[in-house]
Order: structure tokens, then C-alpha cells, then sequence
């Protein structure tokens, strides 16, 4: 009877707002060390949102395009074996205890080094080899959404202090939202993220690159050849970083830049010059798929936005329907503090101090453009 129901569904009632929002939670296998995983499931009229317990991972969303049809919009794997594969595209998973990447691995609080272990030659990339992705965290259904917990002990990868982390996910309406917090018992940094790749045709395997995209992004911070910020925060006037207004993301991709062939493409932080609206988000990004009209709007409380358009994505893993995951077939835009922050005084901090508590908000909002027809041709083939 027990088994019975721990693979039945359990069916959470939402907040007033939320009330068409359902939460449905089952069994999804044991990690290689024998940890159980759950997967869950959020659903309304708007979206159906998939996660799992193991790295918080966002599984899978399906969104309406322009005539009401679902499809996959955000790239995941069918299977924990998947992801538990996967150690290199961090697809969908949150990011932690610090999102981006840290020069060397090293960094200093109060006089004291810390060397968080190298998993990106010659630097430290999303919280090292074992970072929160790669953990499996205590799910709680609640009012229209999932919370997952967890404590990261002093000393997990070379982070001070034991953290305690939490991130709830909430679907109202049309809007995904994520909510992390944090507190710490040493001095610490933090800078925690989501790694989703979105492809809004909902065709997990074609280019991103006519997709039109919008940063609200007055300047970016450039990379050396290991993708670490020089500490220059330049104006995008002028380059291919401006996306002020609306833009093909693959429509300045190949031109001739250094900054560009560093990244192999877009890999940058962009620093956000749009005003925190009355409810304390900041508009980060807009997206729009012509082909089928989904539209994804990104709201934040941080800083900064990393654009990443999917330039190591090579056909080595495949995901839902089969797709395999080829060169730019995903895009993401992490929200974020500026990457190596804690080694330019003159980024914002990611310091968190005990009594203090960490607190970060991003909302992704899908949608649907809607021309009288929509075009003739199918999603662009990669480039």
C-alpha cells in the first residue's frame, strides 16, 4: 500500500491566484549512489513545467505557439540516467553555489584564499565538478509550485561556511518563477542561477539563430581567452553585443570580433540598464520565435544576464522526442551577478555574511505573437 502511494500522484492546491495551477510528484529512480529522486509536475491552462529533485533541474516546459499547439520548449533529458550523464551542458539545472566562472578557481574573503576545484581548464565553472546541480535536493510540494532545500556543508568545493539553499519554483499563469534564498554560517559567496536551454520552435534540434532577441543592455563585460571578465564594463554601442533593439540572434554571430571568437559565439555577461518596475523585477530580455510566435520574456532582480547561445552543443547527448542536442539548437540567459566578482572590487558583491540572507528572484514569461499568418519556412537549419 505503501508503494501504491508513493507512485500516486499528489494533487497540492494552489493559492487563489494560482488556482488552476496543480502539483503532481512521482518516483524517478535512485542516483548511482543510491539516493531516490523525485519528479514533478506543475500544470495549468497556460503551461505543464517538469522538475526534478536531482540539481533542481528544470525537466521540460511545454508552451502554446500561435495556433494553441504544446511543444517542448526547454531542452531536458526523458530519464535521470540522462542527466546523470550529462556532466558538461548543465542543461536546466540551478547552478550553484556560484553560477559562471571563477579565474583559477580562487578567490579571497577577509585574507583567507579558497580554491574551489577546476572543472573548466584553467578556471572553476558553475560551483566546481560537483556543484548543486549535480546534488539531490529535499522537494516539498507547496501553493502552486516546488520548493527544494539543501545544505551544502563548510568546505563543499572549497566553498567557507555551511549554506543553506533553497529554491521554489511557482507556476502563475503564463509565468515561471524562481525564487532562491540562502544563509550561511561563515562568510561566503554565492551566485545561483538556472541553466535552462530554451529552443522556442519546440523543435529540440533546430538553430536558435533567426530567433529575435532583445537584452535591455547598455554595456557587457569582455572575456579574455578563458572566458573571464578583463574587469571593462563596455558600452554595446557600436558592436555586435547592442540588442537594444530587436534582433536576430544570428544575425551578427559570424562577424569578424574578438570578443565573439573568444566565446565561439555569444557567451557574455550583459550588464542590465533597464529600472526594477513597482513589483522589484527589471526586465532582462525578450525573445521571439517567428516561426511559431512563442515569445519569452525574462524578468529579474539581478544585475546581469549571461547570454549563452549553445556554441559546445555538438550532437553527443539526445533529449525529449529523440531530438539530439546539435551545435546552437538552444540558447540561455542565466540571470546572475557579473562572473569572477569576487576577484574585480569593482563588480557588485556576492559576499553573504552570516545574519545575512541571500534572496533572488527571475520570472520567465511565455507568450505568443500572433501575425495574421505566420511564415512559410520552417526553423532555420544551424549554422
Amino acid at each position: 500500500m505503501m508503494q501504491n502511494l508513493l507512485l500516486a500522484a499528489l494533487l497540492v492546491s494552489a493559492l487563489p491566484g494560482n488556482s488552476r495551477t496543480t502539483v503532481t510528484q512521482q518516483p524517478w529512480g535512485e542516483t548511482d549512489d543510491g539516493a531516490s529522486v523525485t519528479l514533478y509536475t506543475l500544470e495549468n491552462n497556460s503551461l505543464r513545467v517538469t522538475l526534478t529533485s536531482f540539481g533542481a533541474h528544470i525537466v521540460g516546459i511545454d508552451a502554446p505557439d500561435r495556433s494553441g499547439n504544446l511543444a517542448g520548449v526547454a531542452l531536458g533529458y526523458d530519464s535521470l540516467a540522462g542527466y546523470q550523464a550529462d556532466t558538461s551542458t548543465f542543461i536546466g539545472g540551478t547552478i550553484g553555489r556560484f553560477g559562471n566562472r571563477i579565474a583559477k578557481g580562487q578567490f579571497s574573503i577577509d585574507g583567507h584564499s579558497y580554491q574551489i576545484p577546476i572543472n573548466n581548464a584553467p578556471n572553476a565553472l558553475h560551483g566546481g565538478p560537483q556543484g548543486f546541480d549535480r546534488k539531490v535536493w529535499t522537494g516539498r510540494p507547496v501553493p502552486g509550485g516546488v520548493e527544494f532545500s539543501l545544505v551544502s556543508p563548510d568546505g563543499d568545493m572549497g566553498f567557507p561556511g555551511e549554506l543553506t539553499a533553497y529554491v521554489t519554483y511557482t507556476l502563475v499563469g503564463s509565468s515561471l518563477r524562481i525564487e532562491y534564498r540562502a544563509t550561511t554560517t561563515k562568510p561566503t559567496i554565492i551566485n545561483m542561477t538556472n541553466h535552462a536551454y530554451f529552443n522556442l520552435a519546440g523543435v529540440g534540434g533546430s538553430s536558435v539563430l533567426n530567433y529575435v532577441l532583445t537584452i535591455d543592455a547598455d554595456h557587457y563585460t569582455p572575456v579574455d581567452s578563458g572566458l573571464i571578465p578583463t574587469g571593462k564594463v563596455a558600452p554595446v554601442d557600436g558592436t555586435p553585443f547592442d540588442f537594444r533593439k530587436p534582433t536576430p540572434i544570428g544575425s551578427r554571430i559570424g562577424a569578424t570580433n574578438e570578443q565573439l571568437h573568444l566565446g565561439h559565439g555569444y557567451d557574455h555577461n550583459f550588464v542590465l540598464s533597464s529600472t526594477i518596475s513597482l513589483d522589484g523585477l527589471r526586465r532582462a530580455a525578450f525573445v521571439m520565435d517567428p516561426y511559431s510566435g512563442r515569445t519569452l520574456t525574462v524578468t529579474t532582480t539581478e544585475p546581469a544576464v549571461q547570454l549563452y547561445t549553445g556554441n559546445f552543443l555538438n550532437g553527443k547527448f539526445t533529449g525529449h522526442n529523440g531530438d539530439r542536442y546539435l551545435f546552437r539548437s538552444g540558447f540561455c540567459l542565466e540571470t546572475q551577478h557579473y562572473p569572477d566578482a569576487p576577484n574585480h572590487p569593482n563588480f557588485p558583491s556576492t559576499l553573504l555574511r552570516p545574519g545575512d540572507a541571500y534572496h533572488s528572484v527571475t520570472v520567465y514569461t511565455f507568450g505568443v505573437d500572433n501575425p495574421a499568418d505566420k511564415p512559410e519556412e520552417t526553423p532555420g537549419s544551424n549554422q
